[in-house]
């Protein structure tokens, strides 16, 4: 009777040496994605159905069930026992919405009649596959970047006067269509110019590239949350402008030859929660927002540090500058969706 005990204790030791199955659970999560966004749809349906109360609570919990997915991999890249290709796969299901927007329109682009959902569960087998080959652990010790840390922090600050434009031109959403317009007619006379948008896609493709860099040395190792966060959120963001840039310049511009305005960027005129590929742009746009903010602020905290300022109120303030993204995005995909103050206030 001991004998076999033992045998099976080394059996599971060896299992658990050479298969960590809790590293490819944001391998799974990711694969759920698309299906949870379909259960949504298959759930709401059209504008022309109104769905019953226990519909919308049904649809809303799986809606929240999907925005959970990069969260979770987040968590999962904290684990400080995970080995290098298991933390890199969490950190990739972290990009999951907006990889799964930017797959969207690619398989458009090329007029794939292989389903979306079937080229992505592909895509996230290999890459779990490859996450258990990175078997061997390394130090925690903090990767050697360069300047490139700094660079990418400078390059960013300046880009910060472009995303807050941005992010409250699309505030103007919640009052209308119109407002949104006139502000963006305002801004598109500097960035939209024969200077300004070259300078400003190259400033991003460097930020894409840089970015991304850091990212891949930055997940060699375990990092404290407030590091993981950043890295993960960094990771999410250079997909998401890629993507942005593949969506506006290719898909709209050259592709579709229409303008990227805001019946574009709400997928007019089914709009973003009643139609069937709609509903990826609402986390997608969402995330996109969030992790822009509140990045930003965890490139803040490590420069408030450096400056002899003490890293817990540092992370106080982070903490802050977090739930403050989480409102700006809210009210933005509020916009988006069709909320007006107007019709809030009356």
């Amino acid at each position: 009777m001991m004998e076999a005990f033992v045998r099976r204790q080394n059996r599971t030791r060896f299992l658990e040496k050479y298969f960590d199955y809790l590293a490819l659970v944001p391998a799974a999560a990711a694969i759920c994605y698309p299906f949870l966004l379909n259960a949504f749809h298959a759930i709401v349906g059209t504008q022309a159905v109104s769905p019953p109360p226990f519909a919308i609570v049904s649809a809303t919990f799986i809606l929240v069930v999907a925005f959970v997915v990069p969260f979770l991999g987040i968590a999962l890249a904290c684990r400080p026992t995970s080995n290098p290709g298991s933390r890199r796969l969490a950190y990739a299901s972290v990009v999951s919405p907006t990889l799964y927007v930017f797959l969207g329109v690619v398989q458009t682009l090329i007029k794939s009649p292989i389903p979306d959902e079937v080229v992505w569960c592909a895509i996230w087998l290999a890459i779990a596959i490859w996450s258990q080959s990175a078997r061997d652990p390394v130090a925690a010790a903090a990767p050697a970047v360069g300047g490139w840390r700094v660079v990418h922090g400078v390059t960013a600050a300046v880009l910060s006067l472009y995303v807050v434009f941005h992010l409250t031109n699309h505030l103007f959403g919640l009052i209308g269509p119109d407002a949104h317009a006139a502000v963006m007619t305002i801004g598109r006379v500097v960035y939209r110019s024969a200077v300004g948008e070259p300078l400003l896609v190259a400033a991003m493709l460097f930020q894409i590239g840089t970015g991304l860099f850091l990212a891949w040395r930055w997940s060699a190792a375990a990092h404290d949350p407030q590091r993981t966060y950043q890295v993960a959120s960094g990771a999410y963001l250079s997909v998401y402008i890629l993507g942005h840039m593949n969506s506006v310049f290719v898909y709209a511009r050259s592709f579709l030859g229409i303008p990227t305005d805001w019946n574009f960027a709400i997928g007019a005129p089914t709009g973003l929660i009643h139609d069937a590929w709609n509903i990826r742009l609402l986390p997608h746009y969402a995330l996109g927002a969030f992790f822009v903010l509140s990045h930003l602020a965890s490139g803040l905290r490590v420069v408030l540090i450096a400056h002899g300022v003490d890293e817990r109120n540092a992370n106080r303030l982070w903490s802050v500058c977090v739930a403050m993204s989480a409102i700006v995005a809210a009210a933005i995909i509020a916009g988006m969706c069709g909320v007006r103050i107007g019709a809030l206030a009356s």
